[in-house]
């Protein structure tokens, strides 16, 4: 087991090097899209159109991941999503590609993950010792965040030197580094259930509700992530950058620094878990966590007015999340059976990233209409929230900053109090 642990930390660099390549060529379709036209939407129709079928599908994939191998599964949705690549670089090479050709990727990319997610989630059980689940998902999350710093910088410099025909090169190359060490280091133990009849796919999305349905404890931690899902979209990756720009007279270089100390919270953070010193109890690690981001990230980040208060506020919202993962990894690994991880995960991956389209379409939608014409009328209201985060263009989403850090903190302190009442998934 040591010894295929070991092979598990050389798939994990080589998946991040990978994630990296693959980070790099979706924001480098970002600034290729916005040139097209220069509209929010479409870059938002772009993360709509890959997490739609991502959830659909992820209600009836767990029986599929359960019957038929994870390696295979894995080398499928990599395999294809290299096609993808692949077509939009010949796309680009011969000046056709189109916008509604980045929408068809994302919607495959969205399908191919639904399967290769719990895949990779059941692997991780399977390979990695259960005294070392938390350790690994602060390794994960460390590279994550590592990434989201890193790539939006090299994406953008590559982006200017060599078109997106470059970063598309570069983001085949680390597949085929992945591909290798997936298919030549890691070795996965497959206990394939064999599949009965044909409604399988069906019944296996109804066990997987059953079981969230019986471990009530697990589900309202799988909301809890919904939530966290929903509020990051609404605010951190929907109205975060106008909102600084706006109140910063379009100081760009104010969110960049912005956006890169929130990268930086997360990687230190990962650090932290992934040492394997954290031994706190998985449960009030979520909860704990959650409060802290939603309490000093959210909170600060509505009432600050400078780039320094905006940075600190981003540290402190992303410094608690590897620890929210990492104890939602401990309690999942250890309640579910193995030979049910499949379609757990499947389900779980539904409910939990069922609230991002929401949260994307939403967001935009309360800033400019709600929100931001709101913090324009003279009343009682909206000079005591003005005297909160200011006045002026960006207030209103200030204010939406403000709803999300005390309704987050309420929220996770009331499933935090829930969850005292449940047993068996404390550690």
């Amino acid at each position: 087991m040591n010894n295929n642990y070991n092979r598990y930390i050389i798939f994990w660099l080589s998946q991040a090097i990978s994630q990296f390549g693959s980070s790099m060529t979706s924001f480098s379709l970002i600034l290729w899209a916005y040139t097209q036209n220069g509209t929010a939407m479409t870059v938002s129709l772009m993360t709509f159109f890959n997490y739609v079928p991502y959830i659909i599908i992820s209600l009836f994939s767990g029986t599929f991941v359960d019957t038929h191998s994870k390696k295979k599964i894995m080398l499928a949705a990599d395999s294809i999503a290299a096609i993808c690549s692949l077509s939009v670089l010949v796309l680009s090479t011969v000046n056709e590609l189109q916008i509604w050709h980045i929408y068809l990727v994302n919607i495959i990319i969205g399908l191919t993950n639904a399967f290769q997610g719990p895949a990779s989630s059941v692997v991780l059980g399977k390979v990695v010792p259960r005294d070392k689940i938390t350790q690994v998902s602060g390794m994960n999350s460390f590279s994550s965040n590592l990434v989201a710093v890193m790539s939006p910088i090299c994406a953008a410099a590559l982006f200017g030197f060599g078109s997106l025909g470059l970063i598309i090169v570069v983001d085949l190359i680390s597949f085929l580094f992945a591909l290798l060490v997936l298919l030549s280091v890691l070795k996965i133990p497959e206990d394939i259930i064999k599949k009965t009849n044909r409604k399988a796919v069906f019944s296996g999305c109804k066990e997987g509700f059953l079981f969230l349905k019986l471990n009530h404890g697990i589900l309202i931690i799988i909301i809890t992530m919904a939530l966290l899902n929903f509020f990051s979209r609404l605010t951190y990756e929907n109205i975060l950058s106008p909102m600084i720009l706006m109140r910063s007279s379009n100081n760009s270089l104010i969110l960049g620094t912005v956006n890169a100390i929130m990268g930086v919270g997360g990687v230190l953070g990962g650090i932290v878990v992934s040492t394997g010193r954290v031994k706190a109890n998985s449960v009030k690690m979520i909860y704990i966590s959650a409060m802290l981001s939603f309490m000093f990230g959210d909170i600060i980040m509505g009432i600050g007015r400078n780039g320094f208060v905006w940075s600190v506020a981003g540290l402190m919202a992303s410094f608690p999340i590897p620890f929210i993962y990492a104890g939602q990894m401990e309690i999942l690994y250890q309640n579910i059976p193995k030979d049910m991880q499949g379609r757990i995960f499947s389900v779980r991956n539904a409910i939990q990233f069922s609230t991002i389209p929401i949260g994307i379409l939403l967001g935009g939608f309360l800033a400019d209409c709600v929100f931001e014409p709101f913090m324009t009328l003279d009343i009682p209201l909206t000079r005591f929230l003005k005297m909160l985060v200011g006045e002026g263009a960006g207030s209103g989403m200030a204010v939406m900053f403000l709803c999300t850090g005390i309704l987050g903190t309420l929220f996770s302190l009331i499933f935090y109090k829930g969850n005292q009442n449940e047993t068996g998934i404390y550690n």
